[in-house]
Parts: structure tokens; sequence; C-alpha cells
């Protein structure tokens, strides 16, 4: 399976929730990457959170679409975020959604690690595509 890493800088921005959320204490998030490196890409989406800072204690989900070159291959796909954090200990799963690849990038599939050193973000990419017909 290939492995690709390079660098991202994202941008969050706090957008409207409905009253039911509201009432919840959950949040919601807007996000806008940019992928350099193998993964030259523009990456958009939403995100829904909740955290209890007292504690060190949440949850969030996202879902974000990505478009642009994945090791010279043109096209997007979308990546499914699922985050805890228990009393300080994170965890952190970011995959590809089965099927959602367009162009070149039909029928990709892999997870994507984040790492941030020194205030930058950092991903690395272990994806498959399925062998050219």
């Amino acid at each position: 399976m290939p492995k690709v890493c390079g660098e991202f800088s994202v941008r969050i921005a706090p957008e409207s929730l409905s009253g039911v959320a509201n009432e919840s204490s959950i949040s919601r998030m807007s996000l806008d990457k940019q992928y350099t490196g193998p993964l030259s890409a523009s990456g958009r989406g939403e995100m829904l959170a909740f955290m209890n800072r007292d504690i060190g204690s949440g949850a969030y989900v996202a879902m974000e679409r990505v478009q642009g070159t994945l090791d010279g291959l043109q096209g997007s796909f979308l990546l499914h975020h699922c985050g805890t954090m228990q009393r300080g200990t994170p965890g952190l799963t970011v995959a590809v959604v089965h099927d959602s690849g367009q162009d070149e990038l039909a029928g990709l599939s892999g997870t994507l690690q984040i790492r941030i050193e020194d205030g930058k973000h950092y991903y690395d990419f272990d994806y498959a595509l399925p062998p050219l017909a």
C-alpha cells in the first residue's frame, strides 16, 4: 500500500446550529484545508463537536471533500473523521469513504493520520487504488 506524507494548513470557522444542537452544547465548524506534497489538494467540509473542558473529554465527527491530485492522479474523494478525547487522551480515525473517489481516484481506499509538530499540521496517508484496466 503506497504511503505519502506532507503538510497541510487548516482554517476552522464556527457555523450556526439548529436549536436542538444549541441546547446540547454541540458546536459546528466549517473546515478549509490546503494539502501540500504528494497530496496537493484542497479540503472542505463540516465538523460537529462536543468538549467537556473541565475533564478533557469529548468527540467530533467530520466529513471533508478533498479535491486535487494524489501522486499525480487528478480527482476527488471524501474523508470521514471520527475523533475522541478521553480525559486528555486523544483517539482519531480518518478514512476514505468507500466508493467516494472520482475521476483518476475512482476506487480509492485508505486511512490518513494527522500529526501536529511544533504547531504545524502533517498528514501520513496510506492508500490503495485498484489496478488499471
